[in-house]
């Protein structure tokens, strides 16, 4: 899409959209800085043993009603980086609240959630008929996250 496109489909002037951004790529930069945070403020939760499964379904339903988005950020040239940026935030934020068990080291515990969720969402989102939101909640939760937190 042109800055003109963008411009005429927000609304806004032309020169608008250059007192708030240098180029398109800044503001696809703060898109996806916005979405990072918005999908960290969802990860962090599913690493808490009293609700990983509703956090697994908050997490999945909202993938899911940004899937368009989601699949460019998560499948797209750019995807290296974000999936960076979203793992390094995510272990920030859950450094404290998560707990792992006594057998497996936190930092990792974190890490394997983490990729492990940002993997099974890449792989849902390239299915050409994908499965139910709720499913998925149930697979990132049954096989990442109940296997990695402490049960007591």
């Amino acid at each position: 899409m042109s800055i003109r496109q963008v411009t005429k489909k927000a609304g806004i002037g032309y020169t608008t959209f250059y007192r708030y951004y240098d180029s398109r790529q800044a503001l696809l930069d703060e898109l996806a800085a916005d979405q990072i945070r918005k999908l960290v403020a969802l990860t962090v939760p599913v690493m808490d043993t009293e609700s990983s499964r509703s956090a697994c379904l908050a997490l999945c339903e909202y993938i899911d009603q940004h899937r368009t988005l989601w699949t460019t950020l998560l499948t797209g040239g750019a995807a290296p980086a974000l999936r960076r940026e979203l793992h390094a935030l995510s272990v920030e934020a859950a450094s404290t609240r998560y707990k792992s068990a006594s057998w497996l080291p936190r930092e990792l515990g974190i890490s394997l959630i983490v990729s492990a969720e940002m993997d099974i969402l890449s792989w849902w989102l390239n299915q050409p008929d994908p499965i139910p939101a709720a499913q998925v909640a149930e697979i990132l939760d049954r096989v990442v996250v109940a296997p990695s937190v402490l049960h007591g």
